[in-house]
């Protein structure tokens, strides 16, 4: 960590309480819930550390290589300081870890653009590293007195899976090794070797700037507008051409102009930040699109039946639409059997999002879990977000946009279903 001093430890502020939600929301968040719980803590424990973290009790935490330490207060505010240690990959295990990332084009990719892909941890396993904690590997140590684990160590290994959430860099600088550091080591690796460049053809560099002063100012770049233009007036003296509709026609303009203001928008994003791309609507689907602030009862119906919906299941569709887009649509109308690595981070996160006493009894069926004694469901979506359903006239219709946990969204559900339905 030559280089990179203060890479060495970081400080992370005390978070708030953790009331009425999941305790973590990311993959990596609750990876390192099923861990601590799996492997780390008895359940008396577990109980304990769940219940001081949730409440806000955790101070500050600071993170170093081996190290994790913050003040922890009891119900009668007694301060206490807890530490717990991880060991620290050798330098051996660091090498093969970062070959095996360079090896692997997208991690390496993932990594430089400060990302932490989901499956470096299977990838790390089968070089025999192991970087989230199991049994025995997190050392408490605790000024209350306790020999082992103890409520206020147990709530600190709990906080980490929310600092996780915000930055899951967080594990390497645990298992010895800063953010810094890793991404320089990184790229040093991953640099192609330099060989010779050939004799360049063109404009020499120093005679084009040179002859800048002669050249006009480039432009300044276009701001980005805050809604789609709009399109065109149809209002003309010529009447339109046999099967022309100019109601359509209009619409279909300014629905191209709203997806044109989208992609541009997603354009201007950063990569990590642009959503994933919609690609190959069927015409059902498109008919969805295009039936969004359809300004026109005839066109609305005429896309109803080329969809082969009703107009009350258009209607429902175009809602799911204005909320998520294709995957909300997707989730709508596809019902799906999770499997493998699916089925299990969705039920550990439908396990964490509660505590046992506070659970809500739900029915499995597919990728749908429906409550007992609620007109309420959830439904989980391929891409990991969870979607809140109310029940309304036998009908299950989507109640509000996506969540990264159950119990928000099953809280969505519920909330919408308790308000009078217009």
């Amino acid at each position: 960590m030559t280089g990179h001093d203060g890479d060495a430890e970081r400080t992370f502020a005390a978070l708030p309480p953790a009331h009425g939600r999941g305790f973590a929301q990311t993959w990596w968040g609750l990876a390192w819930l099923r861990a601590l719980e799996d492997a780390a803590l008895d359940s008396g424990q577990v109980k304990s550390g769940r219940r001081i973290a949730r409440a806000g009790a955790v101070g500050a935490v600071s993170v170093r290589p081996g190290r994790i330490t913050a003040v922890v207060q009891d119900r009668d505010r007694t301060a206490h300081r807890a530490d717990v240690l991880l060991a620290e990959l050798s330098a051996e295990q660091w090498d093969r870890l970062l070959d095996m990332a360079v090896e692997r084009a997208g991690h390496v990719a993932a990594l430089l653009d400060r990302e932490m892909p989901p499956h470096l941890v299977e990838d790390a396993a089968s070089e025999g590293i192991e970087l989230l904690p199991g049994l025995g590997d997190l050392e408490p140590k605790c000024d209350c007195g306790a020999w082992d684990h103890c409520g206020h160590t147990a709530a600190l290994c709990y906080q980490v899976a929310r600092l996780l959430d915000q930055d899951p860099f967080v594990l390497l600088l645990m298992r010895g090794r800063g953010e810094h550091a890793l991404l320089e080591d990184l790229q040093d690796r991953s640099a192609a070797p330099v060989e010779e460049a050939p004799e360049p053809e063109g404009v020499d560099a120093a005679e084009a700037y040179a002859a800048g002063d002669i050249l006009p100012p480039l432009p300044e770049t276009a701001e980005m507008p805050e809604k789609p233009g709009s399109p065109p007036s149809l209002d003309t003296e010529a009447p339109p051409g046999p099967g022309v509709d100019p109601v359509a026609v209009r619409h279909l303009a300014a629905r191209t102009a709203v997806e044109a203001h989208r992609l541009l928008a997603d354009a201007l994003r950063r990569p990590s930040e642009r959503p994933a791309a919609v690609i190959g609507l069927t015409a059902a689907q498109d008919a969805v699109r295009l039936a969004v602030d359809a300004p026109d009862p005839a066109l609305t119906e005429r896309l109803a039946d080329g969809s082969g919906r009703d107009p009350q299941s258009l209607a429902e569709a175009t809602r799911a639409w204005r909320l998520g887009g294709a995957e909300a649509l997707s989730v709508l109308e596809e019902e799906w059997a999770p499997s493998g690595d699916t089925l299990a981070r969705a039920r550990a996160a439908l396990d964490s999002a509660w505590d046992e006493d506070e659970r809500p009894s739900l029915r499995a069926e597919g990728n749908r879990w429906t409550a007992v004694d609620a007109p309420a469901q959830v439904r989980l979506g391929r891409d990991g977000r969870w979607w809140p359903y109310r029940q309304e006239r036998e009908r299950w219709i989507v109640a509000g946009p996506a969540a990264l946990d159950p119990a928000t969204a099953l809280s969505s559900a519920e909330l919408s279903s308790a308000e009078p339905q217009r």
